[in-house]
This record gives structure tokens, sequence and C-alpha cells, in this order.
């Protein structure tokens, strides 16, 4: 059995307003999901980000929900080029941002969790279902571990 949801939790020595721009920048969301190019990304509901994976195509996400500077939710496809984010055949992939202080450290932090949730219902057998699920989990450890990291020098660059 192929678990349904994926999350992940970071905490960001930045505020969340900052952390919620680099979330949302074209050129950091082409380094993080893809291979380097700045991505269109149609930030509203319904709008359209593509996710290029180079070797395994460019799927595009769709945009759920956006309420800055505390939520962004994707589906994202589980595809290849051309496969369309929607049920049975897309993840929901979503972004909340808590900002909080913590009392050992001076100055506002951010929490940010991570959900991707919607493997259970993917109309993909089983075998296919859980090549996607594990490299998900793994990648999206390190990813949030680059993402915090590109964003605290940001903001010592300030």
């Amino acid at each position: 059995m192929v678990a349904d949801s994926i999350e992940r939790e970071i905490t960001i020595a930045a505020p969340r307003e900052q952390v919620w721009e680099v979330l949302t920048q074209a050129e950091f969301l082409g380094v993080w999901f893809g291979t380097g190019t700045p991505v269109r990304i149609d930030l509203r509901p319904g709008g359209r980000m593509p996710l290029d994976h180079d070797d395994r195509g460019t799927p595009a996400a769709r945009i759920e929900r956006v309420e800055p500077p505390a939520v962004l939710a994707l589906r994202r496809p589980q595809g290849g080029t051309g496969a369309e984010p929607g049920e049975g055949s897309a993840t929901l992939v979503t972004f909340t941002l808590v900002t909080f202080t913590l009392a050992t450290e001076p100055g506002g932090h951010t929490r940010l969790r991570m959900t991707e949730s919607g493997f259970a219902s993917l109309a993909h057998p089983h075998a296919t279902v859980r090549t996607h699920s594990r490299p998900n989990g793994t990648g999206w450890t390190r990813k949030l571990t680059d993402f915090a990291c590109h964003t605290e020098r940001l903001t010592l660059r300030r």
C-alpha cells in the first residue's frame, strides 16, 4: 500500500514575506523545480507553471490556491510532457507558511510546511504510483533544505 501523502516541514531564518517572495519567484522556481531556466508562472488559481524536468519532459502544474503570504497550492501532474494535472493523474502540493519567533533567538522565523497528497487516488498501477511517491518523498527533503539555504542567504544580503 502506498501512503496518500508526503509531509515535510522546515524552519527558515527569514520573515514570511521574504519566504513567500522566493517561493513564488520565477528565477528560483526554475532552479528548484527545473533545470535552472526561470519558469513562466501565472500566479493565480487556474494559472499554469511548467516544471522543466529535462529528460522527463515539461509537464505543467496548475495553480489551485494563492493566499499571499501564507498558502500556495498547485496540482502537479505525475506524468511526462503533455500530462494534464487532473483528477487521477496529479497530486496536490500545498505550501503553508507560518510565522513565529523562537524564544532563544531574536527576529522572526518562518515555518514552511509542505504536503503533497493524492497518491492513493492516482489512476495508475500500484507499482507506477510507488515509482512517483518514493523519489518525491526523498526529493522534498532535499529541495526544502536547498530552499531554506537559498532564502537565508538572501536574508543575510539584505
